[in-house]
């Protein structure tokens, strides 16, 4: 749980201090300047790794996670399919993320049964 909010919380705080790096990920087709994305989802995970700390906030923070790491997906997506020109480096970074949310969704979900289960005293 804690290795989780960490995760979250790091990533959160690096998409204020680096957001040039996450402006160009927010697929286009969204309304509004890709800077609010880049802030919303990165004050998303600090809030949702910040709220896996306090027992009571677990489980459903937990779940809240899962969304998120789903709710990104397609920013990952649209960086591999825009990231096909560029260097075979940072192409293979972009194709990397995908897999990579199946596990973090897995291990959300894990978390808030773990939670669900000590609440329940199993």
């Amino acid at each position: 749980m804690l290795a989780l909010c960490v995760v979250l919380v790091v990533a959160g705080v690096s998409h204020f201090v680096s957001p040039d790096f996450f402006d160009p990920i927010v697929p286009p087709w969204l309304p509004g300047p890709a800077r609010a994305y880049t802030y919303a989802s990165g004050l998303a995970e600090i809030a949702v790794g910040l709220a896996l700390l306090p027992r009571r906030t677990r489980r459903a923070a937990a779940f809240a996670a899962a969304a998120l790491f789903v709710a990104v997906y397609p920013a990952n997506l649209y960086m591999a399919w825009d990231w096909r020109d560029r260097p075979l480096a940072d192409q293979l970074v972009a194709w990397g993320r995908l897999p990579l949310q199946i596990p973090l969704v897995w291990w959300a979900i894990r978390v808030a049964g773990n939670a669900a289960r000590r609440r329940d005293g199993a």
